[in-house]
């Protein structure tokens, strides 16, 4: 079954690029253009995860981020074109679960909503393969250069 995304956006080309793009990736995508129809389709209809504007008429993305949590633990994603440490701080602050900086690229997007809902769900971040021992030691003329040697290396490399 399909994670169900909600996108809230007052910019509907923003909604409609979103719903395409996710949907291309599997998951059902509903959108709202409003603060207010927003906080309503999370009652109803009970997404996996939401996709946050902030910059909205109305009722701005803090009041919905806000609204929602009045009532509901869904992971919450703020998207915005805001990126100054002040503005992604009152959003945490407000109940956001994440902080993205439009454009965002679209891999980037799909892995923090796949994490968001993982962690929702409690399910384990690492795949069950995952293995915590450690890796056996490579012989010296193998093991990789620290940054310091790299750099180093560069460096005689460029005096030649």
């Amino acid at each position: 079954m399909p994670y169900k995304v909600l996108a809230i956006d007052d910019d509907a080309a923003t909604t409609e690029l979103l719903s395409l793009l996710l949907s291309t990736h599997g998951f059902e995508v509903l959108m709202a253009n409003s603060g207010r129809a927003g906080v309503e389709m999370v009652r109803r209809e009970s997404p996996d995860v939401v996709i946050l504007d902030l910059m909205m008429p109305e009722m701005d993305g803090w009041e919905v981020c806000k609204a929602i949590r009045a009532f509901s633990q869904v992971p919450i994603l703020i998207l915005s074109a805001l990126d100054s440490p002040g503005k992604v701080a009152s959003a945490l602050d407000a109940g956001a679960d994440d902080y993205l900086v439009k454009p965002v690229p679209s891999g980037v997007l799909v892995a923090r909503l796949l994490n968001l809902v993982r962690r929702s769900d409690g399910q384990p971040k690492q795949a069950a393969s995952y293995d915590a021992r450690p890796a056996p030691a490579l012989p010296s003329s193998e093991r990789p250069l620290s940054e310091a040697q790299l750099e180093l290396s560069l460096r005689e490399n460029a005096q030649r």
